[in-house]
C-alpha cells in the first residue's frame, strides 16, 4: 500500500499532551535563545553601524532577498558559549544562509561588524568554510557581505594555519571560481589583511564609498614603512575605482549596492538541469504540527516513525521497501516537494519477529539496527543510487545490537555493509536527527563524518557515543575500579554524586547546541518545518548535475 495507513494518533490522550508540551517548551527556549543570537553584538553596535551610515548584515540580507520570502539561516549556533573570555562571538560574527534573489536560489556570507567589527574568531573561520563547502558540493551561486577587520589576533594561532582555518576560505574561493560557481562579493565596511583577497577572487567585486579594501591599513603602514596615508587614499573606493582598477562596480550607500547585485544575479545563466525527478509537489495529508505530540524523547517511550514520515511527505504516501522484513530500520520511497527521495529512518516501535535461526518468536528493540534492518537498508541503499534517488536519513538510533546472538548472526558484517553502501553513496544525503544518535549507528545513518550535504537536528537530539545515563554507569565503573586499586572507596553519597556530576556533563555535551556550536548539525529545527528544511536542500542539491560513477568496492557478503 502507497498511501500511509489512516493516522492512529488520539490528539487528547495523554501521551499525546505530554510530548507536545515538552516540545514547544524546548522550542520556546530554543527560539529565545536564536533571538539573542540574531542581536549579534547588540543594540549599541547595531547604532554605531548606523552612524557609518551603514546597514547591520541582517538589516543587509534581508532587503537583498527576495520580497515575502524567507532566507533559510544555517550555522546561527556557531561559536555558542565559546570564547567566553574574549566576551563570546555571537553566531561566530557571520551570518550563512540559503535564500531567493532575483528568483534564484544563493547562499549568502555575510560578516557581522557588531560582533568585534566582524573580525574572525576560529569558529568563524570554520562556519564560513562550511557554507563554502556546501556551495561546492551543490554548485550554489554565493554572495559575500564583507565587513570585517580580519583576523581576531588574540586568537590568530588557532585562525591562520591548518585545513579547515582562514586560508581555507581563499582557496575556496578559487576551487569555486574553477568549477564554474558565480561568486559575487560586496565591499561594504573594512576588508583588511589576508581578508582582502576573498573579495577579489571573486567574479564581481562591489564596493561602497566609505569602505576600506587594503592588505595594511594606514597605522600598519605608517608602523612598517613610515609612510603616513589616509584610510581613503590608501584602499578607499573611489581609488579602487579609478586607480587600482580593482573593484568592478562603486557604489554610493548599501541601498545601491544591494540593487546592483540583484540586477547582477538576475543576468547569470541557468545551470543545466538536475537528473534527479520532480514532479509539482501536494502537501501532506496531515498537520505538521502533530508532529510535536507524536514523537517522544523518552527513551523508554515507542511511537511509530510512519507517523512522523507521514506529515513530512508529499501527499503522505510512503512506498514502503521490504515492509515486513528487517522492521527497526524503515526504507521506502516518498516525495518531498515534488522531490523524489529514500528515506531510511528508525523505528521506534519495538517489533515482534522470528528469529531467523532458531525460529522462535522474539522482539526486535525500537531504535536498534539488527542485522536484518542493518542488510535491508544496505540493499535500498544500493538502489536509490542506482536509480538516482537522493536520500534522506530520520535519526533516532541507539546502535547496533549486541550479544550472543546479534554477533553470531554477523551483526558486524551486516552494519559494514550499511556503512559501506552509506559512505559510497554518490546521491545527494541530508540526516535529520530527530532523537538519539549514537555509536556507530550515528555512522550508519549518515552522519557528519558521512558527508550529507546537509544535517539537521530537532531540539530533542542527542549527539554522542552512548547515552548518557549509559556513559556515566561506564565512566563511574571505570572510576570506582581505579580507585580500589589505589586502597580507596566511595560511599553510597558519594558514588551517587560522581555518577550525576558525570551524567550532567555527558548530557550537556550531547545537546544538539553543543553540536551545532561545533557545526556538527548546520541548524536546530523546529520539527514542524522539517519539510520545509528537506526541500531547502533538495533545491540547493538539485543544482549540481553531476553524479559520479557509483563503486563501493569490496561488500562483505
Amino acid at each position: 500500500m502507497s498511501t500511509l495507513l489512516e493516522t492512529r494518533i488520539h490528539r487528547n490522550s495523554p501521551d499525546f499532551e505530554q510530548n507536545t508540551r515538552r516540545m514547544v517548551d524546548l522550542l520556546t527556549e530554543i527560539k529565545n535563545e536564536e533571538a539573542r543570537l540574531q542581536e549579534g553584538g547588540g543594540r549599541k553596535a547595531a547604532e554605531a553601524q548606523h552612524k557609518k551610515g551603514r546597514l547591520t548584515a541582517r538589516e543587509r540580507i534581508a532587503r537583498l532577498i527576495d520580497p515575502k520570502t524567507d532566507f533559510f539561516e544555517l550555522s546561527i549556533y556557531a561559536a555558542y558559549e565559546m570564547y567566553r573570555d574574549w566576551g563570546g562571538a555571537p553566531a561566530a560574527g557571520t551570518i550563512t544562509g540559503l535564500a531567493r534573489v532575483a528568483g534564484r536560489l544563493v547562499m549568502i556570507i555575510a560578516n557581522d561588524a557588531t560582533v568585534k567589527a566582524g573580525a574572525f574568531f576560529p569558529m568563524t573561520a570554520k562556519k564560513v568554510i562550511r557554507a563554502q563547502n556546501i556551495a561546492i558540493e551543490n554548485h550554489i551561486p554565493t554572495i559575500y557581505l564583507v565587513d570585517s577587520a580580519g583576523v581576531f589576533l588574540p586568537l590568530q594561532e588557532d585562525v591562520f594555519p591548518d585545513t579547515d582555518d582562514f586560508g581555507r576560505v581563499f582557496r575556496n574561493n578559487a576551487v569555486m571560481s574553477a568549477m564554474g560557481i558565480p561568486q559575487i562579493t560586496a565591499i561594504m565596511g573594512m576588508c583588511v589583511a589576508g581578508g582582502a583577497y576573498l573579495p577579489v577572487m571573486c567574479d564581481h567585486i562591489l564596493m561602497t564609498e566609505g569602505s576600506g579594501l587594503f592588505l595594511a591599513g594606514p597605522a600598519l603602514v605608517q608602523a612598517a614603512i613610515g609612510q603616513r596615508v589616509s584610510a581613503e587614499e590608501l584602499g578607499g573606493a573611489k581609488m579602487h575605482a579609478q586607480v587600482s582598477g580593482t573593484v568592478d562596480f562603486r557604489e554610493p550607500d548599501d541601498a545601491a549596492c544591494i540593487e546592483r547585485i540583484r540586477t547582477l544575479v538576475s543576468m547569470a545563466g541557468h545551470p543545466a538541469e538536475a537528473r534527479f525527478d520532480h514532479i509539482a509537489a501536494k502537501p501532506p495529508t496531515y498537520a505538521a504540527e502533530e508532529i510535536y505530540g507524536i514523537f517522544s524523547s523518552d527513551p523508554a517511550r515507542q511511537y511509530d516513525m510512519r507517523e512522523v514520515i507521514a506529515r513530512i511527505v508529499d501527499g503522505s504516501s510512503f512506498e514502503e521497501y521490504r515492509a515486513e522484513y528487517g522492521q527497526t530500520v524503515l526504507c521506502g520511497y516518498a516525495r518531498v516537494g515534488g522531490w523524489a527521495v529514500g528515506i531510511v529512518a528508525n523505528q521506534k516501535m519495538h517489533v515482534p519477529t522470528i528469529d531467523p535461526g532458531t525460529g522462535q518468536r522474539r522482539v526486535e528493540f525500537g531504535g536498534v539496527i539488527y542485522t536484518e534492518s542493518a542488510e535491508k537498508a544496505a540493499r535500498f541503499i544500493l538502489d536509490c543510487n542506482q536509480n538516482l534517488v537522493p536520500l534522506v536519513f530520520l535519526h533516532d538510533v541507539n546502535g547496533f545490537m549486541v550479544g550472543k546472538e546479534a554477533e553470531w548472526s554477523g551483526i558486524i558484517r551486516a552494519g559494514a555493509k550499511m556503512v559501506n553502501a552509506v559512505a559510497n553513496s554518490v546521491v545527494p544525503k541530508i540526516s535529520v536527527i530527530l532523537g538519539g544518535s549514537f555509536g556507530a549507528g550515528h555512522y550508519a545513518m549518515c552522519g557528519k563524518a558521512y558527508d550529507p550535504r546537509f544535517i539537521f537536528a530537532w531540539p530533542t537530539a542527542r549527539y554522542a557515543v552512548m547515552s548518557g545515563d549509559s556513559a556515566a554507569g561506564t565512566l563511574v565503573e571505570i572510576k570506582v575500579k581505579q580507585l580500589e586499586r589505589e586502597g580507596k572507596k566511595l560511599s553510597k553519597a558519594e558514588l551517587d554524586d560522581l555518577r550525576e556530576s558525570v551524567r550532567t556533563t555527558y548530557e550537556h555535551q550531547s545537546d544538539p547546541r553543543y553540536a551545532a556550536a561545533r557545526l556538527w548539525v548546520d541548524a536546530i529545527l523546529d520539527p514542524a518545518h522539517t519539510r520545509e528544511a528537506l526541500i531547502w536542500a533538495l533545491e540547493a542539491a538539485a543544482l549540481n548535475p553531476q553524479v559520479r560513477e557509483f563503486k563501493t568496492g569490496v561488500l562483505q557478503t
